[in-house]
């Protein structure tokens, strides 16, 4: 038999969403292979097999925990395979693979559209082969300019030879664009905790990777009609005002909260700049990056706690980044406002929001919930850590974030599951993991139930 009629068959008999699980869960397998080849670690390092498994869903999802050190365990083979894992995580299956069909001049199918509609959260079909492909081009521009220009400043400023310039400028680009929180040199960006220009350029490279691919290509289509100067007016989607309003208020917000909980500590005897530098830099990176400029641990609880809170947000829809992601968030807040008001619709910039999108946005954000809080309940009792220490852990898992306070590698075999289980469904999604379980052909049902009232609150 065909090998492609074989898939074929294999995916007519189940959904969308549990076939880019399936995929997702099959690269975890083929990643998990591919590491534990000695070819791709240095001589002498050993991995147990639990740490493997870790590492590849750690790598797929994107999230960078790390329970062993990367850098003395793989050789160069295998950083350069951590980063092909990093970009395939990043960008997504169905993208990579419909890329790979577009070079081939292959024609997709409907099938596949359906696939990347579903794996890139897009509402409707028409429009995703274009989505990919300008999405690729303008990550890997990003990337590309942000080595560019990371390495040229490294040469200019720094003692590196050349090879290490260009290794750091690149993969550190590459980090923050892809919004991985990955460390192999052990010193993350701490070396540049004073450097400005550095940390500016990281915190935009971290922005556009999680702002959410569909907002960047609608600012692509705006400036090309600020070009072409056509006479019908340009109207961003309601996702991209929801989308980038959120992610700024929550970026200003978090910054300001995080200046005036370490003002008195941490940020005690700093200039104004330097203490706003860390605040806006931890604002974006705990929203997905994971990238340090010094330590949590000079961070109080309180402001760890805030920490965990903007990782369980994560980043937005569509992009590399995990979490409930900035949409949920807003369409919950929106929620209560209109019934605190009594509102009987939930609008936003004079559009009202279905009712199933705000259906869909209070089940992800309770079932989130739970699941960390459970996550971190069963942790207390199996870890020997300081609660704040696993609600870091726990939270950085679901958002894919990779900030720790150093327990990973310390984690026992049913704290390292947890985590893992954690970024594979951070990676995935809330929502479409608790739809694995919704049958492909639903029975719709042409009677309802009566009515009957019961006492709340």
């Amino acid at each position: 038999m065909n090998i492609y009629k074989f898939i074929a068959q294999i995916s007519n008999r189940f959904s969308t969403i549990q076939l880019i699980v399936l995929y997702y869960f099959m690269v975890v397998i083929v990643a998990s292979i591919l590491l534990a080849l000695p070819i791709f670690r240095d001589p002498g390092a050993d991995i147990s097999f639990i740490d493997l498994i870790f590492t590849a869903v750690s790598t797929v999802s994107v999230t960078g925990l790390a329970t062993i050190n990367l850098g003395e365990t793989f050789n160069v083979a295998g950083i350069i395979l951590l980063q092909c894992l990093f970009m395939l995580g990043s960008l997504g299956v169905m993208m990579i693979s419909t890329s790979f069909m577009l070079i081939r001049r292959k024609k997709v199918s409907l099938k596949q559209r359906q696939l990347i509609m579903t794996d890139m959260n897009q509402p409707k079909l028409s429009g995703t082969v274009r989505l990919i492909r300008t999405t690729i081009l303008i990550i890997l521009g990003f990337e590309f300019v942000g080595g560019v220009i990371l390495s040229t400043y490294f040469y200019i400023f720094s003692d590196w030879p050349l090879k290490e310039v260009l290794f750091h400028g690149f993969f550190t680009s590459f980090s923050a664009v892809a919004n991985v929180g990955v460390d192999l040199t052990g010193q993350m960006l701490i070396p540049f905790h004073n450097d400005y220009f550095v940390q500016l350029i990281i915190m935009l490279l971290i922005v556009v990777g999680g702002i959410g691919f569909p907002v960047l290509l609608e600012v692509k289509d705006f400036l090309q009609y600020r070009r072409t100067k056509k006479v019908l007016p340009f109207r961003f989607s309601l996702f991209s005002k929801i989308t980038v309003s959120s992610f700024f208020i929550l970026l200003f917000g978090g910054a300001l909260c995080i200046w005036l909980l370490e003002y008195n500590q941490f940020f005690k005897g700093m200039t104004f700049t330097e203490s706003a530098f860390y605040s806006f830099f931890y604002s974006v990176t705990t929203r997905n990056a994971g990238l340090m400029t010094t330590s949590l641990g000079n961070f109080s609880e309180g402001t760890l706690l805030l920490f965990s809170i903007l990782m369980f947000i994560g980043a937005s829809p569509s992009s590399v980044g995990g979490g409930i992601r900035t949409t949920t968030l807003a369409i919950v807040v929106v929620y209560l406002i209109s019934f605190i008001r009594g509102h009987d619709q939930v609008a936003l910039f004079r559009r009202r929001i279905g009712r199933d999108d705000v259906q869909k946005s209070i089940a992800v954000f309770i079932l989130s919930m739970t699941l960390c809080m459970i996550s971190i309940l069963v942790l207390s009792v199996s870890e020997s850590h300081e609660l704040i220490t696993l609600i870091v852990e726990v939270t950085s898992a679901f958002g894919t974030t990779g900030l720790s306070l150093g327990i990973t590698p310390t984690l026992t075999v049913l704290g390292k599951l947890i985590i893992i289980i954690l970024m594979f469904v951070g990676r995935i999604g809330m929502l479409y993991m608790v739809m694995l379980l919704v049958p492909k052909h639903k029975e719709d049902k042409n009677y309802h139930y009566p009515t009957e009232k019961i006492i709340i609150g």
